[in-house]
């Protein structure tokens, strides 16, 4: 709703931006290797769910 999106916008602007930017860097340097490849992914997801996390949907395997 539009509480959530106010509370993103809030989020990315104070917070969210640096903290995706970290988990996209980790994401980069797991990656590297061939054993760090499940963990750079996860790393990813990470990203997008700390950029905009207010209202996202988690779904368990």
């Amino acid at each position: 709703g539009v509480d959530s999106t106010l509370a993103n916008i809030l989020w990315v602007v104070l917070v969210g931006w640096w903290m995706a930017l970290g988990y996209l860097g980790a994401g980069v340097l797991n990656c590297i290797t061939i054993i760090g490849i499940p963990f750079g992914l996860q790393s990813f997801k990470m990203a997008k769910l700390a950029l905009w996390p207010f209202g996202a949907q988690i779904y368990s395997l």
